[in-house]
């Protein structure tokens, strides 16, 4: 510990979660929601761990201010009894975004003991076929495997890239992501990435992602 700073270990989870609607009850088709079952499967998973955890705050980052945080919520906090924050991310800089976490950890994460998961809300690419949200580009798959290389590889420098490195990649997630690697780089947490599923049959890249 570094003098003249206080941390806790207090960020007891991090992850990615996708957030297309479509995957909710009520709203996707039984058809639909089997083409996405490793994502399905691997939310259910995460919202296990989480559960186990019991944390008191839970605070979710996404670009959309709708299903961006419903989902998530309902695949890894139903039945939690956890404070909710929830962040709708701006069109700045992934760098920014990146920088944002950083400040919001120091200002309300830093000396706090609030056991507190944290949630990127997002999704990869809308390039990734023809016939997908925004058609098909080759920067999508570039820019979705290159994301999850940066990611094993916990190149925060590689991610924070991305933006100008794909600028036709058609993204929405990027900067959810970097807003929660800042909190997790200010927090000094020891994270070790664990992809659990990515799949894109709709012609989006779903990443279930466990950070910390």
């Amino acid at each position: 510990m570094r003098r003249g700073f206080k941390y806790y270990a207090m960020i007891s989870f991090a992850c990615i979660s996708p957030h297309p609607p479509i995957i909710l009850p009520g709203i996707g088709s039984k058809e639909e929601i089997g083409q996405v079952k490793n994502t399905v499967d691997a939310l259910r998973k995460l919202g296990g761990r989480l559960k186990k955890i019991g944390p008191d705050l839970i605070v979710i980052s996404s670009p959309h201010p709708d299903w961006g945080f419903e989902v998530p919520l309902h695949f890894l906090a139903k039945g939690l009894r956890s404070r909710v924050e929830t962040f709708q991310t701006r069109t700045d800089s992934p760098r920014e975004h990146f920088n944002a976490g950083k400040d919001y950890y120091a200002k309300e994460l830093a000396n706090s003991k609030e056991k507190t998961a944290i949630i990127a809300s997002g999704d990869l690419s809308h390039r990734l076929k023809a016939d997908g949200p925004y058609g098909l580009h080759p920067d999508g798959a570039k820019f979705d495997k290159a994301l999850i290389d940066g990611l094993k590889n916990i190149d925060v420098a590689a991610i924070l890239a991305l933006d100008d490195k794909y600028p036709e990649a058609g993204e929405c997630g990027l900067r959810s992501f970097c807003f929660v690697l800042g909190i997790l780089k200010t927090s000094q947490v020891k994270w070790q990435p664990e992809i659990l599923s990515y799949e894109a049959p709709f012609g989006v890249g779903y990443l279930v992602a466990k950070l910390a």
